[in-house]
């Protein structure tokens, strides 16, 4: 008899095919496997029992880095065969693959690198078909090398001979080459004048050891790297790069490396370890880092080498060294030479390879809380990102997200796929690059949408993209979600949760229904529909959006409404950072609602908190007060202030009022923390109904811990994120529900 297995998920680019051709000749089987647009396709002769042990052994051997969705077989017409091959892929218009991801090194590919036995000894894009770059270099479905930026690689015969053996570790690794026939590395100034020429590596570490800034090109785009420890060379990097105080992520060759820098838990250790090599945040030892690393906060971002590339620079420079995303804020990675160019006046030297990359991806980054992984930035090692639907959908979908923390998600039959993290659309450069993300999977997809989801808010980037694709198609049917439900429906998809629930959302900002801005919400909602049962008493955001930015106008704000016009003879934190006549033209805005919105915004008030203490009053980043204030909590202080929640509204100026009489900064920042999860709780308490947490908010440790430990029971975004990126993913759940 003749069967066909047909195999969907994560099976191309991850050795599978050369697994099927192993199993089937150790069970005596002909027919044939090919990578086709669904996924893998099998065609065996076989009997039904052997076949059972077939699937049973492709379930239970899986490779590594693959993940099956599903695995259907069909008896056919009988077919002979008289072995068993590897069939050439082939191509369908119905694509519903899931691309790999860039995964960090495998053992075996760093133990060939450190032989000098080995042919590809030193070799700084090593790999094979466990390990290496696969979303960043793929032009098309299916994955193969012709479709790739390796397509420009000639193999030699020696790499012929393992890409053509389906007993080699290497068979049909199509990012593999070597020193003969793989891409080369190039190390120039600023003015792109040749440094090195075959020992580039070495002179890295030497310009390093110089307090020197370089840039190198990594799998998913550059990073701007330094010597860590360096104050001098990374108080350069912050100048030139005008990075004020947001801290810097810091790279190490192994975990040994790591727990010098900083104190590692179990899971942190295994999440560091693991071939996705994310930045994971952990708490700061004692130790040689510059302070200026990540100044006034108790953490640090550390991740491991994850490349050949990099695992050869830290070998011989010692140092940790600062890698953070070469782009200049509020602009995407760069991810080509003409790109790095633009930021020559911040770097002094330029690592660069000619093997381009297709589709930029920046480092994820994690954190772990009562053994839970959070994520703060879905990308490298994690995305593209797939979720299976309950139901099909035979429309094709868009999902545009919000405006912050971008992503784009397409929904094909029941599967979302969900970009990488894209980043804020505040340039014209950022939008384009939005823009490309899209255009990547519709091409790679064959992808064009009958229905765009965006945000309900009039001045996002997103929402202005969705209509102009409207206008472009007239057939082409509009939706809008409201922002802070896409949040908790998002967090409600990754756990599969489909009843009534008592969503929390809270946020910087989120379009609401009423034009106002919301932020810290409670709905009662599920899949269809929601109702806003409470939320936070709206204040005014002086200067609009200034406010974002300085803390100190969310606490005037609160001061105006309390206190009126005395406020302009108070001596306080707040009022001394505003000269006289800063104060009397904010009263005035304030009094007469010239540029200030209406706020509910959680987040906000982490910054009025921040001013009123005088933590900070100017941020140069965002959450940057919520992080200051994670570094001041006192887990002795069980205390929280009084509050009122009346029908539903929540006022924080009477917690305004307690926290001005209070003597202590560390007292007030834990009570402020502790009275937060005191009304979530009390709300909770009132609906008695499973509880959703989402939005940035739900990101600070402190309160995510807190709440973990008040209502153990609570929903989280675990594993995925909370913040804007997910509301692409959200929006697509309130579509297919």
């Amino acid at each position: 008899m003749t069967y066909s297995i047909e195999i969907r998920g994560v099976v191309q680019g991850v050795g599978f095919r050369p697994f099927i051709y192993n199993l089937a000749v150790s069970l005596n089987l002909v027919g044939y496997v090919s990578n086709d647009g669904f996924g893998v396709f099998i065609v065996v002769n076989s009997s039904k029992e052997k076949l059972d042990k077939l699937i049973k052994k492709i379930k239970d051997n899986k490779p590594p880095l693959s993940k099956i969705e599903s695995i259907k077989s069909t008896q056919i017409q009988e077919q002979r065969f008289s072995e068993f091959k590897i069939k050439k892929s082939e191509t369908h218009t119905k694509l519903s693959l899931e691309i790999p991801s860039d995964v960090g090194m495998c053992k075996e590919c760093q133990d060939e690198l450190e032989d000098k036995n080995n042919r590809r000894f030193g070799y700084p894009f090593i790999t094979c078909v466990n390990c290496g770059p696969r979303f960043s270099i793929i032009k098309n479905l299916p994955y193969d090398r012709k479709y790739t930026s390796m397509a420009n690689f000639i193999m030699c015969n020696k790499c012929q001979k393992e890409y053509e053996n389906p007993s080699d570790r290497r068979y049909h690794a199509q990012p593999i080459g070597c020193f003969e026939c793989g891409p080369k590395l190039s190390l120039f100034d600023s003015n792109s004048n040749i440094l090195a020429c075959g020992n580039e590596v070495d002179k890295v570490a030497e310009l390093l050891a110089c307090g020197n800034i370089l840039a190198i090109k990594g799998i998913g785009g550059y990073h701007l790297v330094c010597d860590a420890t360096n104050d001098k060379a990374v108080k350069l990097l912050r100048d030139r790069k005008q990075r004020v105080s947001k801290p810097f992520a810091v790279m190490v060759k192994d975990i040994d490396d790591a727990k010098n820098i900083a104190t590692i838990g179990i899971v942190e250790e295994e999440l560091l370890n693991s071939n996705k090599r994310p930045i994971v945040l952990l708490k700061k030892n004692d130790n040689s880092l510059s302070d200026f690393i990540a100044p006034n906060i108790n953490q640090v971002g550390v991740f491991l080498a994850y490349t050949p590339l990099h695992h050869l620079i830290l070998e011989k420079f010692k140092n940790p060294i600062v890698a953070t995303s070469a782009n200049i804020s509020g602009e995407p990675l760069c991810t080509t030479k003409e790109e790095i160019m633009k930021l020559s006046h911040i770097w002094d030297y330029c690592l660069d390879n000619d093997r381009d990359i297709i589709n930029s991806c920046d480092d994820s980054v994690v954190f772990v809380e009562n053994d839970k992984t959070f994520m703060l930035r879905n990308a490298r090692g994690y995305a593209p990102t797939y979720f299976k639907l309950d139901k099909k959908t035979d429309k094709k979908i868009l999902c545009l997200g919000a405006n912050q923390k971008s992503t784009v998600a397409i929904v094909i039959e029941d599967k979302v796929i969900l970009s990488p993290y894209i980043g804020d659309l505040v340039t014209l450069s950022s939008v384009e690059h939005f823009k490309s993300h899209i255009e990547t999977l519709k091409r790679i997809y064959n992808f064009e949408p009958d229905i765009v989801v965006c945000d309900k808010h009039p001045n996002y980037e997103s929402t202005k993209y969705a209509k102009e694709l409207k206008v472009q198609n007239k057939n082409i049917e509009l939706i809008q979600v409201q922002h802070h439900y896409a949040h908790i429906l998002a967090t409600m998809g990754i756990n599969n949760i489909k009843s009534k629930v008592l969503g929390v959302s809270f946020d910087g900002t989120g379009y609401g229904d009423d034009g106002n801005l919301w932020g810290g919400e409670f709905f009662i909602c599920d899949t269809n529909s929601y109702e806003r049962v409470g939320h936070f008493k709206e204040f005014r955001l002086l200067g609009a959006e200034k406010a974002i930015k300085e803390p100190r106008r969310v606490a005037l704000s609160f001061l105006f409404e309390i206190y009126g016009e005395e406020v302009l003879k108070l001596k306080n934190n707040v009022t001394d950072s505003f000269s006289e006549q800063e104060l009397n033209t904010l009263y005035i805005a304030w009094k007469k609602e010239l540029n200030s919105p209406l706020s509910s915004s959680a987040g906000r008030l982490f910054d009025c908190v921040s001013s009123l203490l005088n933590v900070i009053q100017v941020c140069s980043y965002e959450g940057e007060s919520g992080l200051l204030l994670e570094s001041l909590y006192d887990v002795n202080v069980k205390n929280y202030y009084e509050f009122d929640i009346e029908n539903g509204i929540i006022d924080f100026s009477k917690i305004v009022t307690q926290i001005l009489n209070e003597k202590e900064n560390k007292i007030a920042v834990s009570k402020f923390f502790n009275t937060l999860v005191e009304i979530i709780y009390g709300m909770w308490k009132i609906y008695n109904l499973p509880i959703v947490l989402s939005g940035g908010v739900f990101q600070n440790r402190v309160l995510l811990r807190l709440i973990m430990k008040r209502i153990p029971y609570a929903i989280l975004a675990k594993d995925f994120v909370s913040n804007d990126s997910a509301i692409a993913y959200g929006q697509a759940v309130s579509i297919i529900n």
